[in-house]
């Protein structure tokens, strides 16, 4: 932790501009991120149509942040592996490998929340 520096308001909105510049590195280049978007607005226009339930709307936020959060890790993961060799290299593949499956773990948590919430309301 940082010790010394006082509390900067210019930092923090600098900061921001960072994560949504990074939102934006995401969206522009990572084609599964923009899939996952497509995806999730797909899933939210289902439920306003539907009109899922508060707590069924609190899941289908947090499965789809939890997606959209393990892609975000998984591109930047793969991005510096890139720059630490684009060689072939054993262990450069495993990491990229497991980062790939968290998203792929995430993503099928997400398709089976998605099915338990709307299959009732699809079949009543």
């Amino acid at each position: 932790m940082k010790t010394g520096r006082r509390f900067s308001i210019s930092e923090r909105i600098s900061s921001f501009r960072h994560a949504l510049k990074g939102i934006e590195d995401l969206v522009q280049s990572e084609h599964n991120f923009r899939i996952h978007l497509a995806v999730l607005i797909l899933v939210i226009a289902a439920g306003i149509l539907l009109g899922i339930s508060a707590s069924e709307w609190i899941a289908v936020i947090l499965v789809s942040a939890i997606v959209l959060i393990t892609e975000a890790i998984n591109s930047s993961l793969e991005n510096l592996a890139d720059l630490v060799s684009e060689d072939e290299n054993e262990k450069i593949r495993k990491t990229k490998d497991m980062a790939a499956a968290a998203v792929l773990f995430a993503a099928t948590a997400a398709v089976i929340t998605g099915l338990i919430i709307f299959l009732p309301y699809l079949y009543l």
